[in-house]
């Protein structure tokens, strides 16, 4: 047992002294050693039980406040989330695949017709093209770990697809050097129709009275925009027939080699839409045919073009365009994949009233009766199946 004494010196210091008591000795003063327990036991108990004061230490029970605070979410641009969106968001997303297909491609003829500084062969621009393409979708199924062919079993489908692609993009080019312009575009505009008709006997896809009529109205809209473009140019045509013997069967060769790229293309369209559902993957179908048009086109643009070395300006143009082509297969595709092609198709001739409506805000094109009732025939037509076309499950 200890106790302590506290003692005051001369100079005014406190001293402290310690004594201690042996167990005898404490034994034989009981009295005493109770009291001074029942002294002590107070203090113990306050060491147990510390008052609370300013300096003592507050230890909160919640983390830091750098620990409690969560990681900030990473923002999505509104640009970004209707992407997302349009592509697996919403039943429409087939649909809004197909009109970003196109719009894509109504801004690269936008780019082309403004930009263009330098006359590039066709088989050329197709080279370009189609190797930027290539490269692209290599790039795009390395980086979300898929194999670059896809599984086995749609490998024929994947190769159809290719060839059948081409052969409807060489007979394109070579219509298109042979005929007046409006009319090689009024027969390329004819695929939807030839891929409506080859799904309904391939893929045996049903076509809906509506569906008839939407694409009938999109196609009428096509002839109110190009019939004075047609009349005009086909007479010019037909004047330099007249000084030529084998003009005129020239002329109608090349357009039926034009009619044939539309059937070949229509046909492509069902072969896209069911490789991409067998794959699962859009992209696959875009890799399968840029590996066989990208060479094919390198080849034929020495073979029956003479080559022409492009400018920096121009090859810069040549490459975006050929960023763009490439996003705007793989929403074809993908659009291809998640909707019946009839639907799907009639969506394209927004293309060709987006064109003509830039072309009379700018000035470029003469405003007519005839382009804004088909201008307005087609944005009908469009907008009634992006409305009313899309079916409670995709297909």
């Amino acid at each position: 047992m200890a106790a302590s004494a506290d003692t005051i010196t001369d100079d005014g210091n406190h001293t402290v002294e310690l004594t201690v008591l042996d167990n005898e000795e404490s034994a034989a003063n009981g009295g005493s050693a109770a009291a001074s327990s029942e002294e002590i036991t107070p203090l113990l108990t306050q060491i147990e039980r510390p008052k609370i004061n300013i300096f003592s230490v507050s230890r909160s029970r919640r983390k830091p406040r750098e620990l409690v605070i969560k990681a900030p979410e990473t923002e999505i641009s509104p640009v970004s989330q209707f992407m997302l969106w349009a592509w697996s968001g919403s039943r429409y997303s087939g649909l809004l695949c197909m009109a970003l297909s196109s719009v894509i491609y109504f801004v690269m003829e936008v780019l082309s017709e403004n930009f263009t500084a330098q006359s590039i062969p066709l088989f050329e621009t197709s080279f370009v093209r189609c190797t930027v393409t290539l490269i692209l979708s290599y790039i795009w199924l390395r980086r979300i770990g898929l194999p670059i062919f896809g599984a086995t079993h749609p490998r024929k489908l994947l190769l159809l697809r290719s060839l059948v692609g081409y052969l409807s993009l060489l007979s394109f080019i070579y219509c298109i050097q042979r005929i007046p312009f409006s009319l090689a575009i009024l027969l390329s505009f004819t695929t939807p129709i030839m891929a409506s008709i080859m799904a309904r006997i391939f893929l045996h896809e049903k076509l809906k009275i509506t569906e008839i009529g939407g694409l009938a109205c999109s196609f009428s809209g096509m002839l109110f925009i190009f019939q004075q473009m047609l009349t005009t140019q086909g007479t010019e045509k037909t004047e330099e027939a007249s000084n030529s013997s084998f003009g005129g069967s020239n002329h109608i060769y090349a357009a039926l080699i034009g009619f044939f790229s539309s059937i070949t293309g229509g046909i492509s369209y069902c072969l896209i839409k069911a490789a991409a559902k067998a794959t699962d993957q859009p992209v696959v179908t875009v890799l399968s045919f840029a590996i066989l048009a990208s060479p094919a086109a390198g080849i034929c643009t020495f073979a029956f073009e003479e080559f022409v070395l492009p400018s920096l300006n121009s090859l810069s143009l040549m490459l975006a365009l050929g960023i763009l082509s490439f996003l705007a297969e793989v929403f074809l595709a993908h659009g291809l994949q998640l909707e019946k092609i009839n639907k799907a198709a009639n969506v394209m001739f927004m293309e060709a009233a987006l064109s003509q409506l830039w072309g009379i805000g700018t000035s470029s094109i003469a405003p007519s009766l005839g382009r804004l009732v088909g201008c307005i025939l087609i944005l009908i037509s469009v907008s009634f199946t992006m409305f009313f076309g899309p079916e409670k499950e995709n297909e």
